[in-house]
């Protein structure tokens, strides 16, 4: 029976961008967004759009939100950003209008496959449709597609497509009841 043998990972296919560019936002991303600092949102979305992300108005972004590539990011008008979100975009995220990551949500694009010994990266990208609401401490998985007005409960993980107007819970997330707004 074979193993897993790290020795052999290679990660050629995957380049995210120069190591200058990564460099520097990393220093930004951990001076400006991942600290615990009140920065305004409207610095934020500047610096955003600087590295290459497309934002919309009226983003709201808390303090201590990591951020991995924002030259791989997409956030609609209106959307919130809580506390200690992750966006570990390593593909594409496409966040729309009036959508909500609550506190401690997590955006996973990325992960490995563990059929080979080589542990070869996959990347998938999200995308967060309208009204869409992950709950705190929620996990989206790559891949996944949050139709619009989906809502993913709180500490719930995605590994599948979220319907529109349902409300997700569980491990893997499931769908518990339709979600109406009045």
């Amino acid at each position: 029976m074979n193993k897993v043998n790290l020795n052999n990972y290679k990660n050629n296919g995957y380049n995210p961008g120069s190591t200058i560019k990564k460099t520097l936002w990393y220093f930004t991303n951990m001076s400006i967004f991942k600290t615990t600092l009140p920065i305004p949102s409207g610095i934020k979305v500047k610096i955003l759009k600087l590295f290459g992300a497309s934002v919309g108005k009226g983003v709201v972004i808390k303090p201590n939100v990591n951020i991995k590539y924002p030259w791989f990011l997409t956030i609609d008008d209106y959307t919130w950003i809580g506390e200690e979100v992750w966006i570990d975009n390593l593909a594409q995220i496409n966040i729309g209008k009036n959508c909500v990551l609550s506190q401690g949500a997590f955006l996973l694009c990325g992960s490995h496959d563990y059929t080979l010994e080589s542990f070869d990266l996959i990347t998938k990208p999200i995308v967060l449709e309208d009204g869409s609401w992950v709950g705190a401490k929620a996990t989206v998985c790559p891949g996944v597609i949050c139709r619009t007005h989906s809502v993913l409960a709180v500490g719930s993980v995605a590994t599948k497509d979220l319907d529109e107007y349902s409300i997700y819970q569980g491990n893997p997330a499931v769908k518990k009841r339709d979600r109406v707004v009045k």
